[in-house]
């Protein structure tokens, strides 16, 4: 690894952790930590269709940008679905899978997916090296295409210009407005909508649980093991598909434990349910959601309320709260867009995906700007 040009690096483990916080910096959901537990935890494997194949690039010896990368042999855990290109493309005789994926496995959230050293237009040369060397990896191992996906929209606008093709998503992301407290957020909502919370977090408050708010490194390991328990329950019950292995959460508690902020309310001194987040910089990324029991209102109360709480007394910018749920605009979640870059090397395919590409996003700034109207804020404003 310590030679110059691109190298692929099999796992998180072979990349220098110096290395890699050159090009990361802090962030936790992009840092080596975070890549560690997914593949030391068995969460993203070769065994389960993640193949790691980190790219790494270098100049004079000195890492320039890392890129984490997996070839995959399906579309799972990704959150930005491509299965009817892929099924359109194999009853046409082609073969999508294996494909090469830039992503943060199971996790929905914007950020670089090429990490890089340099700043400016130093990062923009380095990017398009990067990027050049992920097409010639496609081409060279015969896979079908490389996605990045939520990756920033100056990355999806880069690559645009490299012929790309760029893809919207729409997520609910709640803002900071230099609130003083959480009655200074209800405060800038209609009254219809502050009666609505208001009577939801007292009814959450109604069940006799007890709710704390504490971070992952203050856990103890039979705490841990509570956790994993309750969100495999909670995913079978609900999806029927737990992504994180038993171990994920006790393992990035062991490197990053400071950032795991967890909302849970107990029961008899046992943690019945629990919202996992991730504090990273400016804003707190709403994670995973576990539950003993079908307790209304109370989803509501530790994933968005006591994380907006939090989020204003550590004067954080913004709290996302993962992917979908349309239910999150009244409660003052503002409609985002995502982005997403795909390099497709088939033409035929190719071009089917734009044009796809081109309806959708057409139908999706619609979506927004409804979505917009539907806001609970007294002041009407756009979420660009």
């Amino acid at each position: 690894m310590t030679g110059d040009g691109f190298s692929i690096a099999p796992g998180a483990e072979a990349i220098p952790p110096a290395d890699w916080r050159l090009c990361a910096g802090d962030d936790v959901l992009t840092g080596r930590d975070f890549f560690l537990a997914l593949e030391q935890s068995g969460s993203a494997v070769p065994s389960r269709g993640w193949h790691p194949c980190h790219g790494v690039l270098r100049e004079n010896g000195q890492v320039q940008a890392i890129a984490p990368l997996y070839v995959k042999s399906h579309s799972l855990g990704e959150y930005v679905f491509d299965q009817p290109w892929a099924e359109a493309f194999m009853q046409a005789g082609g073969q999508y899978y294996p494909k090469l994926s830039g992503c943060v496995p199971f996790t929905p959230v914007s950020g670089a997916r090429i990490l890089c050293s340099p700043a400016g237009l130093a990062a923009d040369s380095v990017k398009r090296r990067m990027a050049a060397y992920m097409v010639e990896m496609t081409r060279s191992a015969g896979l079908s295409s490389v996605h990045l996906t939520f990756c920033t929209k100056e990355e999806a606008a880069l690559l645009a210009k490299l012929g790309w093709l760029t893809r919207r998503g729409l997520q609910f992301h709640w803002t900071n407005d230099a609130y003083a407290d959480f009655s200074a957020f209800l405060d800038s909502l209609t009254s219809r909508k502050r009666k609505m919370i208001r009577k939801e977090r007292e009814l959450a408050s109604s069940y006799g649980l007890k709710f704390s708010t504490r971070s992952g490194d203050t856990l103890r390991p039979d705490e841990w093991r509570r956790i994993d328990a309750l969100y495999r329950a909670t995913t079978d019950r609900r999806w029927g598909n737990a992504y994180l292995t038993p171990g994920f959460f006790a393992t990035l508690a062991a490197s990053r434990g400071e950032n795991i902020i967890l909302m849970t309310a107990s029961h008899h001194e046992e943690i019945a349910a629990a919202a996992l987040n991730i504090w990273s910089g400016d804003t707190l990324y709403g994670r995973y959601w576990c539950c003993a029991e079908d307790w209304p209102a109370l989803h509501f109360e530790l994933c968005y309320y006591q994380a907006i709480e939090w989020a204003i007394a550590h004067q954080l910018k913004r709290v996302e709260a993962g992917a979908q749920g349309t239910h999150k605009i009244l409660r003052g979640y503002r409609p985002t867009y995502t982005w997403a870059a795909h390099h497709i090397a088939h033409e035929g395919l190719r071009n089917a995906v734009r044009d796809f590409l081109v309806e959708e996003t057409a139908q999706m700034a619609a979506q927004k700007r409804a979505f917009e109207a539907a806001l609970p804020y007294r002041n009407i404003f756009s979420c660009e």
